[in-house]
């Protein structure tokens, strides 16, 4: 295929949004957030707002939505802006949650682990993990056990690491770091790997910490929330975005707040199941926490926009009657 999209400056940039339709009030601070933010970025943004229309595949006709190059009436850049800001402050919220709850999975698995062995994390043995990840493959057709593929992306983490304390532990106790530091290494992504590698009694005693009594809904949080922080860490939208990763939800009737997600199976795509996870562990860690209060009045604050198409929280997922349970 041929790029045929050339380079464009700033105020050209502008110029296409207004011959689109789009209302720009300040063309100052327009140019401003287009110089410091980016079209591109921007786009995810005013996107929702532009017009669309449904289209016929002329070989299968089937039809699908197709975006135009107008917006709908009204819409300013402004209203753009104001998505944007709200979804920053979202990631700000959630880089605040996320870490409460990386560094207490952590030491539960520090603490877990080391009582057995200093390095149990790089011991592939029956008392540690769960014995199918020794010989088990990575995926299919893989030669790599899921054990081994784990343990080559500690030791990356560990030779990654610029941390003052991995070059002391390695100066004055020996190449191998014992489980409580090593844990200290490890981003999101491999503490769900190396909690899913335990055994079930293992797993379930951790999960039970945080009120969860089933391991395998505790594993797919887990590994729903290392998808949510890499968004985060990327600064990616995510207020209206589709969920790849779709956490597991318990039985009804053993997570009360879960059963509006069990009935209705779109929010299970969208971000605010993510959130409500997440509110659920930070106040099993912290008891005393305001961030889930903090967190409901932002997303009461949701923006306004003078455009015709009117957006709300909707887009996010969020169940009927939320604020009953939150």
């Amino acid at each position: 295929m041929v790029y045929n999209r050339p380079w464009k400056s700033f105020p050209d940039q502008l110029e296409l949004l207004k011959a689109r339709g789009m209302i720009v009030t300040d063309e100052a601070a327009a140019l401003d957030y287009l110089k410091r933010v980016g079209y591109y970025r921007l786009s995810a943004y005013w996107y929702p707002f532009r017009r669309f229309e449904f289209v016929q595949d002329e070989e299968t006709g089937a039809f699908s939505t197709k975006a135009m190059d107008q917006f709908h009436s009204d819409t300013q850049f402004v209203d753009a802006v104001h998505l944007y800001l709200f979804d920053k402050q979202l990631r700000l919220f959630l880089t605040d949650a996320l870490e409460r709850i990386e560094i207490s999975l952590r030491v539960d698995l520090s603490y877990l682990l080391g009582e057995r062995s200093p390095f149990a994390h790089i011991e592939n043995i029956k008392p540690h993990f769960h014995p199918g990840f020794a010989g088990q493959p990575f995926q299919k057709g893989s030669q790599e056990s899921r054990f081994e593929v784990w343990l080559s992306k500690y030791r990356g983490l560990v030779q990654r690491s610029k941390e003052d304390f991995v070059r002391h532990y390695h100066d004055n106790h020996g190449e191998e770091l014992p489980i409580w530091v090593a844990v200290e290494v490890l981003d999101f992504g491999a503490i769900s790997q190396l909690f899913s590698m335990l055994n079930v009694k293992d797993q379930l005693a951790i999960a039970s910490r945080y009120g969860v009594n089933d391991w395998k809904v505790f594993k797919s949080w887990l590994f729903s929330l290392s998808y949510l922080r890499n968004l985060v860490a990327h600064h990616s939208r995510l207020w209206n975005r589709n969920i790849t990763s779709k956490p597991m939800l318990p039985k009804r009737g053993e997570i009360a707040w879960c059963d509006a997600f069990i009935d209705n199976e779109d929010t299970r795509f969208k971000p605010f199941l993510l959130l409500a996870v997440t509110r659920m562990l930070v106040k099993s860690i912290c008891p005393n926490t305001e961030w889930h209060n903090r967190l409901a009045e932002h997303l009461e604050q949701f923006p306004q926009q003078h455009s015709s198409r009117k957006l709300d929280l909707s887009g996010m997922g969020i169940t009927r009657n939320w604020k009953d349970w939150w």
